[in-house]
């Protein structure tokens, strides 16, 4: 077996229900082997973006764009503080069917964690904050990618992945590390999908149900790995 990877980028949207997923499993696996997990960002919105509507940094406030300019600052302060609050922002939209992109709730959130709720707008003021959100997603469009989650291991090599809607724990987390690391061994190894029946479409929309109703956008299908209007 090939020597596990000491550090891995995530790029994520808070708006994916899927990066949020698998964000639960790579802090398991950071837990058990001390893995380095650099949180990086990239725009649904952006890459899904329809011809002739605004982009989202051309918009006083963007779900997905505004919350990673939020994340962005706290970056700044350090990897932990992102870290802390991704998994907040990302459990109360997908888990407790809250809604971290209104400003109000994004305050709120920040409060809770013990940050200034100052952020948010201290965030929005500052143009840098989308420039850095520019740069980890032109990143992964510049790699071939399309979504999230995507991991950058230190060799440079992108993959999509894994999407899961019940991240393991435990040695199940790792061997599952193991199997998507290996993937590494391959540089030609594009693809390999498992097939969805109608019992796993419903146990995504089940899983999904938060965020499905706590959202105020529609998701568009370009690449991902279902569409998630017909989840609805």
């Amino acid at each position: 077996m090939s020597r596990r990877p000491v550090s891995v980028d995530f790029h994520f949207d808070v708006m994916c229900p899927y990066a949020y997923q698998t964000s639960r499993w790579i802090r398991e696996v950071r837990e058990l082997t001390g893995l380095q997990v650099n949180w990086r960002f990239f725009s649904l919105e952006e890459i899904n973006r329809q011809e002739g509507k605004k982009h989202p940094w051309e918009r006083e406030w963007s779900y997905g764009w505004s919350m990673m300019r939020i994340g962005a600052l706290l970056r700044r302060q350090s990897m932990a503080d992102v870290d802390a609050w991704y998994e907040r922002a990302a459990r109360a939209l997908h888990v407790e069917g809250h809604k971290p992109h209104e400003k109000a709730v994004a305050r709120h959130l920040l409060e809770e964690l013990g940050f200034d709720p100052g952020l948010v707008d201290q965030a929005i003021a500052d143009p840098t904050t989308g420039d850095e959100v520019m740069a980890d997603h032109q990143r992964v469009v510049d790699a071939g990618g399309y979504g999230v989650p995507t991991l950058f291991f230190p060799d440079g090599q992108c993959l999509f992945g894994p999407v899961l809607i019940d991240p393991p724990s435990g040695e199940a987390a790792l061997r599952l590390w193991d199997a998507v690391t290996a993937w590494t061994e391959f540089p030609h190894l594009y693809e390999l999908q498992r097939p969805k029946t109608a019992a796993d479409q419903q146990q995504i929309a089940e899983t999904f149900r938060p965020y499905l109703e706590a959202r105020d956008w529609v998701s568009i299908n370009r690449g991902e790995v279902v569409t998630f209007d017909k989840l609805r």
